[in-house]
C-alpha cells in the first residue's frame, strides 16, 4: 500500500527511526523508505518536534538530538496553530486523558489532525492515536 501524500507523524514514529533496539525500527526504516520513494511529506507540530529532541537527548545521546534537528527536522512540514487549537485540546485532555494513555501533546495532534488536517493518516507506534480513534498507518 502507498503511503499518501503526506502524513501526520508522532514523536512516537520519530523516536523509533532512532533507536535500532526497537522492536518497531525496522518498520519505522520502511516506512521512512516507502515515504521517499512516493515523495510522502511528514507533517509534525513544534510540540512533536520539541518532544522527539527531548526523548532522543534523554534516551540516545544529544548527537543524536541534533542528528534530528539538522537533518530531519528541515525536511518537515510543521504545521502551526493557535489558542483555540490549545483550548479544545484541553478539552479532549480533560474528556478522554483519564481513560486513555494521552498527553497533552497527543491531544494537540489530535485536534490538528481532526480539524486543520482533515483526518490526515498518521505515523505512530504507540497505541495513543489509535486509543482516540485517528487513522494509523503500520
Amino acid at each position: 500500500m502507498a503511503l499518501p501524500a503526506e502524513v501526520f507523524c508522532d514523536t512516537s514514529f520519530f523516536y523509533t527511526c532512532f533507536d535500532s533496539k526497537d522492536v518497531n525500527h525496522v518498520r519505522a526504516q520502511a516506512m521512512v523508505t516507502e515515504a521517499a520513494l512516493f515523495g510522502t511529506g511528514f507533517c509534525p507540530t513544534w510540540d512533536i518536534v520539541s518532544e522527539t529532541v527531548t526523548l532522543l537527548r534523554y534516551r540516545r545521546n544529544f548527537r543524536t538530538a541534533l542528528i534530528f534537528l539538522d537533518d530531519i527536522k528541515p525536511g518537515l512540514r510543521i504545521v502551526s496553530y493557535g489558542d483555540q487549537v490549545r483550548a479544545e485540546a484541553e478539552h479532549v485532555f480533560r474528556q478522554y486523558g483519564r481513560d486513555h494513555c494521552l498527553s497533552f501533546c497527543d491531544a494537540i495532534s489530535f485536534i490538528i489532525v481532526t480539524t486543520l488536517l482533515d483526518h490526515m493518516p498518521c505515523l505512530a507506534f504507540d497505541e495513543d492515536f489509535r486509543g482516540v480513534g485517528l487513522t494509523v498507518l503500520t
